[in-house]
């Protein structure tokens, strides 16, 4: 038999199994495409030298341990302190409601603001605007809390406590068709009616959906970009939102290192255009980098490409230093 008829009788069969014919790759006549990416991935990741895998999972989980001291008992001693001082000026209830990292567990010690949304239920504040309602709501901070930083800012007050605690509240008013804040259009108007549960529950679901893995991702990947040039950076709200839509669809490995490779090389092509606010805040949660595949959306996409290069690079040679280097 001449090479080509051993080559001919060797190719045919091959091509069955990879296009899926009879018997299929996975056993049936077609294949699942999720299923495929995710054996792959795994595949890839068997080739990886086991000890190095877990060397590096070790270190992210350290470094996620020194990122998430979060004084849970002293933040809400304080909250209660504020929430008791609003109290005492006011004939109706106040509804406090996180409405930030806390509320969605992707607190990042020192990174994320401990934004509460405060709801007032003042029938007398309903009529006035957001600059007079966070005018009330600064002075009587001031007279309740005399010897504590209170600053007033464009929407929100932060209260700046001597143990390093950090509060920002942001006043909201309880109208007959639902809850509103400061429009972010720097207006002294209020917003639509907002959802402001809507997104931690969407992010909630995400990460059921991983094994509970993808917060702890969130908060790794809020302290890399927190160290890229500011112009770089993404904020803490839009890298929660890039996080769902990188992982809602999710189908390779639930280890952290994966998850952390699978965020910042995906993220380097969602943060190209704009992601709606499901809370109805605004119309996109990252206006601020203006219109799809704008300069500063290239230039954050730029460095997440190359933290990703530089994590595959380091799977790669099998560098525990290399991975050192990008965590540090």
């Amino acid at each position: 038999m001449c090479n080509r008829e051993k080559h001919d009788n060797i190719q045919e069969p091959t091509k069955k199994i990879i296009m899926g014919g009879s018997g299929g790759f996975f056993g049936t006549g077609k294949i699942d495409p999720k299923e495929y990416i995710k054996k792959s991935r795994e595949t890839e990741e068997k080739t990886l030298n086991a000890e190095f895998v877990t060397e590096v999972n070790k270190l992210i989980s350290d470094l996620l341990v020194s990122k998430n001291e979060r004084p849970i008992e002293e933040i809400r001693r304080h909250l209660d302190e504020i929430k008791s001082a609003i109290s005492s000026n006011i004939e109706d209830t106040i509804d406090l409601n996180f409405g930030g990292s806390v509320t969605k567990h992707t607190y990042v010690n020192g990174l994320s603001d401990i934004d509460s949304l405060a709801i007032l239920n003042k029938t007398e504040l309903s009529s006035k605007s957001p600059h007079e309602v966070l005018d009330y709501f600064y002075e009587t901070l001031k007279k309740k809390l005399p010897k504590t930083d209170i600053q007033k800012g464009a929407l929100a007050i932060t209260i700046n406590y001597s143990d390093n605690i950090q509060i920002q509240i942001l006043p909201a008013i309880r109208t007959t068709t639902g809850i509103k804040i400061a429009a972010s259009n720097g207006k002294n108007e209020w917003s639509k009616v907002i959802k402001p549960t809507k997104f931690a529950e969407k992010l909630s679901q995400i990460n059921s959906a991983n094994s509970q893995k993808i917060v702890p991702v969130i908060k790794l990947a809020k302290y890399l970009i927190s160290k890229l040039p500011e112009k770089r950076q993404t904020t803490g709200y839009h890298t929660e939102s890039l996080a769902i839509e990188v992982f809602k669809n999710y189908a390779g490995s639930n280890n952290s290192k994966e998850l952390l490779k699978h965020f910042f090389s995906s993220a380097s092509e969602v943060v190209l255009k704009r992601i709606k606010d499901t809370t109805g805040q605004s119309l996109h949660v990252d206006d601020y980098l203006g219109q799809n595949n704008s300069v500063q959306r290239l230039m954050i996409s730029d460095s997440f490409s190359q933290l990703s290069r530089k994590m595959q690079n380091a799977d790669g040679a099998q560098d525990i230093d290399m991975w050192k280097s990008i965590l540090e």
